[in-house]
């Protein structure tokens, strides 16, 4: 079977063009074909079919009835042919190729097929084929599986030609360049190639199931669910966008949520997708998960804005001590038991004794149990006797509103997930009610190293059968080889145990070469601000845009810091949060934990010595510590993996071992 994309056809082409398809369909697995999608390109070849060394043919297919055949003939006789059979198709096919301007040496075949006509009655209709004309061939070569072969040139395109074909042919993958930080190859350069396509993989997912049943054909299943698993940088991101313009531009009538769980990624994702279109679409809502609950918030109870961090943090002290305080529980092991709790679907006491805790870092006795179950009660009543709320509560009082009728939640055609790893279990329960029932569509991207994947959950825990419909990448475009095995080493020195099993671990054979990560030891955090304040200032003034250096900070502090240092150096503005604003050109600084998804040609890690020292903390236990380890790896990869060419990190004091091993020789 020909390597086909979209794998299955979209229901509205003309009947002829689906017959087409199906037979292409069907040629052998040497073929690799292209059915031309982009609602916004009108006028173009209906296939582009390549062989496995690179011959290269464009098919285009008439609409044409027999009759017409025909009248075309009689015409043909007495000279007064106006519309000539297949000469429009010739037209488009040959405007194709001249607006490529491929060179003579790079030869592409065209063909025009008529499914409606037999071959002698088409052949019949044409005095003689020129040169550079189209091929003709009648419906009997849909019948067949050889054939096709005759239509192909003898020589093979060159790649980069190849490249531009599809670039003109399949606009809807294309990556413009100032959308990726991977490096330039010099051939691609030399060629006058600026923007990228992705990769056969990529594309696949971006088209794999894009069709929504007709309203008379409902799912068997109570919704269409695809997810893509893929390691840092293999555009896991760009598929989404990709795949929203696409759906957006077929169904433009439908409704559209894009979510993701913090505001930088949702800026940078509204940003790229105006950047793909030339356009603001108002019709698609793009909101963060919380920003989601309270947009959509209901009437009653109103609105109550939930309680800040270090006010909770309190208030779970204050719990703690009253309740557990003389246990072997933990103040940390409490919180994270409460945030775990409430991010499940709604338990009773009974439910949460029995309910299955693998990957939670630390075990329970049915005794801790009972008295961790009276704890969170406890928090709880705590809250509601001083009228507040914490974000856990949120979505488990739109939960209840939902099951118990008193509020609905607005329906979506199309949910679309960015970073789905970050998302609770109650939250992906909540999307799941928010899409139209039997038909909705469910789209989610996901690097499995992070989030709850990366703590022993799945997503049947989620409620999702995800059988035959997960993509998984593990080819990374972003970063360089230096910089991917940095991050894949310093994962393995500090998790030595991890199973391989549990990680996504990325194909780094053709990654791109560049320089190892950089190590910038210092005396002091005032020091290490200073230090990265004038690195930026350095690189600004040598000509790099700002807009391409990211700092990534352990805390929020840090980053008001590194904000106003790199303003007293380069002037007001010229440092942001990203989750402030949307993309621009300013350097971005941010925390660790938002800057999941972001990306950037040149990244600072700063301040890790406080996520170092708090890990050896004598107030933590040893599964505390295991487990905070664990998530501060994680954390570490996906911020090392932010960078596409340069990494550096500083580190006030002295160094930890693992850094020291991890770097090597490299330490000055």
């Amino acid at each position: 079977m020909a390597r086909i994309l979209p794998d299955s056809p979209p229901q509205l082409i003309p009947k002829e063009v689906l017959r087409v398809f199906r037979a292409l369909k069907a040629l052998p697995d040497t073929y690799f074909v292209w059915h031309h999608l982009a609602p916004w390109q009108v006028d173009m070849p209906d296939f582009l079919m390549l062989t496995e060394t690179g011959q290269a043919l464009l098919v285009k297919v008439s609409l044409a009835t027999e009759e017409k055949t025909r009248t075309a003939a009689q015409m043909l006789l007495l000279g007064d042919a106006k519309e000539p059979l297949g000469i429009k198709e010739n037209t488009l096919l040959q405007n194709f190729l001249h607006e490529l301007q491929m060179p003579n040496n790079q030869n592409i075949e065209t063909l025009v097929i008529f499914p409606n006509i037999q071959d002698k009655q088409v052949q019949a209709s044409r005095l003689k084929r020129a040169t550079s004309e189209a091929h003709w061939a009648g419906k009997e070569l849909l019948q067949s599986e050889v054939g096709w072969e005759a239509y192909f040139p003898d020589v093979p395109v060159d790649t980069i030609w190849l490249e531009k074909l599809r670039q003109k042919f399949t606009p809807e993958v294309v990556v413009p360049a100032d959308m990726t930080v991977r490096p330039t190859v010099d051939r691609r350069r030399e060629a006058g190639l600026t923007d990228y396509l992705l990769d056969y993989d990529q594309e696949r997912a971006v088209k794999y199931e894009i069709d929504l049943p007709l309203d008379d054909q409902p799912l068997s299943s109570n919704m269409r669910l695809n997810i893509i698993n893929g390691v840092a940088g293999s555009g896991k991101t760009l598929i989404l966008l990709y795949r929203l313009r696409l759906l957006y531009h077929l169904y433009p009538d439908k409704r559209f949520l894009v979510l993701t769980h913090n505001r930088p990624i949702s800026h940078a994702l509204q940003g790229n997708f105006s950047r793909l279109t030339g356009r603001d679409e108002n019709t698609i809502e793009w909101r963060t998960f919380n920003g989601w609950c309270y947009h959509h918030w209901m009437k009653s109870p109103k609105w109550i804005k939930p309680l800040s961090l270090s006010a909770r943090e309190t208030l779970v002290e204050e719990v703690w001590r009253k309740h557990l305080q003389n246990s072997n529980i933990s103040r940390k092991m409490f919180q994270s038991e409460l945030d775990w709790f409430k991010d499940q679907l709604p338990m009773t006491r009974r439910e949460y004794l029995a309910v299955d805790r693998r990957g939670r870092g630390f075990g329970l006795s049915e005794k801790i149990r009972q008295m961790m179950f009276d704890s969170m009660v406890g928090y709880q009543n705590q809250l509601k006797s001083r009228g507040m709320l914490d974000w856990g509560d949120i979505p488990r009082l739109l939960w209840k509103s939902t099951e118990d009728g008193s509020h609905q939640l607005p329906l979506y055609d199309f949910i679309l997930v960015d970073e789905a790893q970050f998302f609770a279990p109650i939250w992906m329960r909540l999307l799941q009610k928010a899409l139209v029932p039997r038909s909705g569509h469910l789209f989610m991207v996901a690097d499995p190293t992070q989030g709850f994947l990366g703590r022993g959950a799945s997503w049947r825990s989620l409620g999702l059968d995800v059988r035959g419909h997960t993509h998984r990448l593990r080819k990374s475009y972003r970063t360089t080889r230096e910089i991917m095995q940095f991050a894949t080493l310093l994962y393995r020195l500090r998790l030595e145990d991890e199973k391989d099993e549990d990680i996504l671990a990325p194909d780094i054979l053709n990654m791109p070469n560049g320089v190892f990560p950089e190590l910038l030891p210092l005396t002091s955090p005032q020091d290490e601000v200073a230090r990265v304040a004038n690195e930026v200032h350095d690189l600004v003034k040598k000509g790099l845009p700002k807009k391409h250096i990211l700092l990534l900070h352990t805390d929020g502090k840090g980053v008001q810091y590194l904000v106003q240092a790199i303003e007293d150096r380069l002037g007001k503005g010229s440092a942001i949060d990203p989750k402030d604003t949307f993309p621009g050109d300013y350097v971005r600084v941010t925390t660790l934990n938002a800057g999941a998804g972001l990306e950037s040609q040149i990244v600072f890690l700063v301040g890790l010595k406080s996520l170092f020292e708090e890990e050896q903390s004598l107030r933590l236990s040893d599964d505390e510590r295991e487990t905070l380890i664990r998530d501060n790896t994680r954390k570490l990869y996906m911020a090392v993996t932010r960078a596409g060419q340069r990494l550096v990190l500083t580190y006030s004091g002295e160094l930890p071992e693992v850094l020291r091993n991890a770097f090597g020789s490299q330490i000055a």
